[in-house]
C-alpha cells in the first residue's frame, strides 16, 4: 500500500504556515527550517524569499 504526501499550510504558524508545511511535507524540524529559509533569503540575490513566501501562502491550500 502506498501512501501518497501532499503539501499543505500547517496550523503550527507564525505567520501563514507556509514554512511549517514544508517542514512537515520533507520531515525537517520547523525551527531549522524557518532558520534555514530567512538566511537563504537574505544571503542570496537570486532568491526572492518574501515573493515566493506570499506565492506559497496563495497557491498551497489549508490543510482539511
Amino acid at each position: 500500500m502506498e501512501t501518497t504526501k501532499k503539501l499543505y499550510r500547517s496550523e503550527n504558524k507564525a505567520i501563514a504556515g507556509v514554512c511549517a508545511g514544508l517542514a512537515e511535507y520533507f520531515n525537517i524540524d520547523v525551527a531549522l527550517f524557518r532558520i534555514l529559509y530567512v538566511v537563504i533569503s537574505v544571503l542570496s540575490a537570486a532568491f526572492p524569499g518574501a515573493l515566493v513566501y506570499i506565492i506559497m501562502w496563495i497557491i498551497m491550500p489549508k490543510r482539511p
